[in-house]
């Protein structure tokens, strides 16, 4: 199967190989520990798998879930609040699959797991190394399919297995072509839409914090369309932004946070949502604009 992968994932190619050859010299684009909440917010169920939550109120204030909009409302002029997180720096490695296959990722075995990388109990990194590993054992809902990655070539073998080991794969990401974002909720002017694919099977991303590189990716054939919108921020940001739309919620849960900030129902409409540049998805390089 060709993998092409996005050019934030080049990018990591890269740093990996210029490492100066010490442990943990390669670094890649995370959450920090720090944005563990921020996390927690959006992978319990809130962009991944649908679940419900019990604090839908309170996150429809928090700026960080400005990722949010219904298809018929993207157009062109059109001006739209998002928030783009700018994700720091972190020394987590980027390991081959050799490396990572032989540590152990389990929530069973996290005392393990904290004394191998020096992390003490109850510390941030703790905090969030357990918390990422909560999400990646949560249950699929009926029809997903997800896998914490532990590394690049762990993701090639999940996109091989969702659509079929010869189909060619191209990977698409959010990209700020200016600045890194400022990371607060700023509104965007839709410039252009350069893309609008049609993709019933498709595979998300997501980094996870961790004390090296994990990404949750899972899929759940639906009706999805893949959009490339160009976006010009109040700040003078620019930004090629990954968003992906869901044509059908009416499996969702209720609780769901997207429902909470359009203010509608499961089913009613199609719910979309931007990627941040950290994030990726990967569609069958057949499909058609």
């Amino acid at each position: 199967m060709a993998f092409r992968l996005a050019s934030w994932v080049l990018f990591l190619l890269l740093t990996l190989v210029k490492g100066d050859g010490s442990k943990g010299a390669s670094v890649i684009r995370l959450n920090t520990m720090d944005d563990v909440h921020q996390h927690d917010h959006m992978h319990q169920g809130h962009v991944h798998g649908h679940h419900p939550s019990s604090s839908s109120s309170k996150n429809q204030k928090d700026p960080r879930v400005m990722v949010f909009f219904m298809l018929q409302d993207l157009k062109v002029g059109e001006i739209m609040p998002i928030h783009f997180p700018n994700r720091h720096v972190s020394p987590s490695q980027l390991l081959p699959k050799h490396e990572a296959d032989n540590i152990p990722f389990s929530l069973a075995e996290l005392p393990n797991i904290l004394r191998l990388f020096s992390f003490s109990q109850g510390s941030p990194q703790a905090k969030a190394m357990e918390s990422t590993l909560k999400e990646c054992e949560v249950k699929p809902i009926k029809g997903e399919t997800k896998l914490c990655a532990t590394s690049l070539e762990s993701v090639q073998e999940f996109a091989g297995d969702i659509f079929g080991s010869d189909t060619r794969v191209q990977t698409l990401a959010t990209t700020h072509l200016k600045d890194p974002p400022i990371g607060v909720l700023q509104n965007y002017k839709v410039i252009a839409i350069s893309q609008n694919i049609p993709s019933p099977k498709l595979v998300a991303c997501h980094t996870m914090p961790y004390a090296y590189a994990v990404f949750y990716c899972h899929s759940q054939e639906s009706e999805n369309k893949v959009l490339m919108v160009t976006l010009e921020g109040e700040d003078g940001d620019v930004v090629e932004a990954l968003s992906v739309c869901h044509m059908d919620t009416s499996h969702w849960g209720r609780g769901h946070i997207a429902f909470s900030v359009l203010g509608v129902e499961p089913g009613e409409t199609s719910v979309c949502h931007f990627f941040p540049s950290d994030n990726f998805v990967l569609i069958p390089s057949f499909a058609t604009v």
